[in-house]
């Protein structure tokens, strides 16, 4: 059974491969696709390291980088993040969802990113100064994941997406699929002590149809001079690629000791193919005191990231993190969970995120 598993995993991961020789990262094509808030990560943790966990990310996080992670849920997993998205700027994000375990080998997970710019003024030809009033332009992502533990070491999951936008006059949807497959195993005296250290992942995101906007608001009322009448023309909207994306991951988690688990420091790798931007590459460090207190540190490093002229994002690559989780009773399982991460950015001052995790 478990050597059928690993040719399974084989199989899958040449399939993944191959799809990233198509999604080579292309930065002439950055702009052109829709639906990028895709590319934004809504949670804390991972957000902490620079998302380099891919390959051991586990839980309701799991459904950003890697949705096979979802299969390490342990029992019922709530979370809930706020983030403001390049401060200054009145952006926020906000996510909440859950993960539950499904018998002893698979979870289910529902996850939901909204995001909220405020409240902005309503302008025309004849008025550019508005006010005659506002509207609110709704983001929304929701997602449903599977995740099945195929052996001790093999996990994979499968991701269904729905992207949301809208204003008063306009909006769009579309669906959108991800997988994911980790591999976890020991390796050195981590092996004897059965202690599974070393993990490997690759996840295809955000493929899927094109989408493209209707409504009122590609529609102009306009005097034919021909006919000497009033028509309501409809201008075609172009349909727009989703973000479609490549991570490879590998991460390797080293403890101080053999007698427990309560200094463990690990680092982690992420390479991102994107299809319509830089590739980058995200190295990520975690130290965990008794699976309770958590430090985080990354960097997310694309070409030309150094240089404000030649850097195709806001965001300037470090990151860092903490988190805390509090056992709810002696010798219980049941957690309560803070955390906070900040990403630096040029301009705007930077994106911080603050969550809550209950496992129960």
């Amino acid at each position: 059974m478990i050597s059928n598993n690993r040719m399974r995993f084989k199989a899958i991961a040449a399939s993944i491969l191959m799809s990233g020789a198509v999604l080579a990262g292309n930065p002439d094509r950055a702009g052109q696709a829709g639906g990028t808030q895709l590319l934004i990560n809504p949670f804390v943790r991972s957000s902490g390291w620079g998302s380099a966990n891919s390959a051991s990310v586990a839980g309701l996080e799991a459904q950003y980088l890697n949705v096979a992670g979802v299969a390490h849920t342990e029992k019922t997993e709530l979370l809930a993040a706020r983030t403001n998205w390049l401060v200054g700027t009145g952006i926020s994000i906000n996510s909440f969802g859950f993960s539950q375990k499904l018998g002893n080998a698979s979870a289910l997970a529902f996850g939901v990113m909204a995001m909220d710019f405020g409240n902005i003024p309503v302008t025309t030809v004849e008025q550019p100064e508005g006010n005659i009033g506002t509207f609110k332009p709704q983001f929304l992502n929701m997602n449903l994941s599977y995740a099945k533990e195929f052996s001790n070491s093999i996990f994979g999951g499968i991701n269904v997406k729905v992207i949301s936008e809208n204003i008063a006059n306009l909006r769009a949807t579309g669906v959108c699929f991800d997988g994911g497959i980790q591999y976890v195993t020991s390796f050195g005296k981590d092996k004897e002590l059965k202690r599974k250290n070393v993990h490997f992942g690759i996840s295809l995101k955000n493929v899927g149809p094109q989408m493209s906007y209707q409504g009122d608001g590609i529609s102009v009322k306009a005097n034919i001079t021909s006919t000497g009448s009033a028509q309501t023309l409809e201008f075609r909207s172009q349909a727009l690629d989703l973000p479609s994306l490549v991570n490879i991951g590998a991460a390797y988690d080293y403890y101080f000791s053999k007698e427990n688990n309560n200094h463990r420091l690990t680092t982690a790798f992420n390479f991102t193919s994107n299809s319509f931007t830089q590739d980058q590459f995200n190295l990520g460090f975690e130290y965990g005191f008794k699976s309770m207190f958590m430090l985080r540190a990354g960097m997310v490093y694309e070409k030309g990231i150094f240089n404000a002229d030649d850097r195709k994002t806001a965001l300037t690559g470090p990151t860092a993190g903490f988190s805390a989780d509090i056992p709810l009773g002696k010798e219980s399982q049941r957690k309560f969970g803070v955390e906070y991460a900040f990403r630096t950015t040029n301009p705007f001052s930077g994106v911080h995120s603050i969550g809550l995790r209950l496992k129960i």
